[in-house]
């Protein structure tokens, strides 16, 4: 890729490669100075790109971003499991200390907002700006406002 490419990338926001990068350099950091050096590098990268992804949170793998990491906000609590898809002005958020805990494959939709100690089962779907604050089952969707959990063709409240 020429350099060029990756600069105008990089302006936009759409190559997020070196914050994980850096993430995940921030997560093994034994050093305090070290540590901070890198937390600080990573918020910087982070306001770039226009998102939050809080200090103690848990992200297996590097999630799918198609619109980079505009306004999405993800809790030092959470946790968010392998090949996940989340899309802009998502919230992972925070309750008393409680965060959601996202399983495997799981879509979250743009403007949605998770939060307290729930937990999304594996390739379960978030749809966009569903506001969720109780457990999702494995496989599910969740849409509308109040959000609907809808499981093989049934509709639970």
């Amino acid at each position: 890729m020429a350099v060029r490419q990756r600069l105008t990338e990089w302006s936009r926001g759409d190559c997020l490669a070196g914050f994980w990068r850096l993430y995940r350099l921030h997560a093994r950091a034994k050093n305090r100075l070290v540590s901070d050096v890198l937390g600080f590098l990573m918020a910087r990268s982070a306001r770039r790109h226009g998102g939050y992804v809080g200090r103690g949170a848990v992200v297996e793998g590097e999630p799918s971003l198609p619109h980079g990491l505009h306004g999405v906000y993800i809790s030092r609590y959470a946790r968010v499991g392998r090949d996940c898809r989340i899309y802009q002005n998502v919230t992972i958020g925070e309750v008393g200390g409680r965060a959601p805990r996202i399983g495997r494959r799981c879509l979250i939709g743009a403007g949605a907002v998770l939060v307290g100690g729930i937990t999304v089962g594996d390739g379960a779907k978030i749809g966009a700006g569903a506001v969720v604050s109780r457990d999702v089952p494995p496989g599910c969707t969740v849409v509308a406002q109040p959000p609907r959990v809808l499981c093989g063709g049934q509709r639970d409240v």
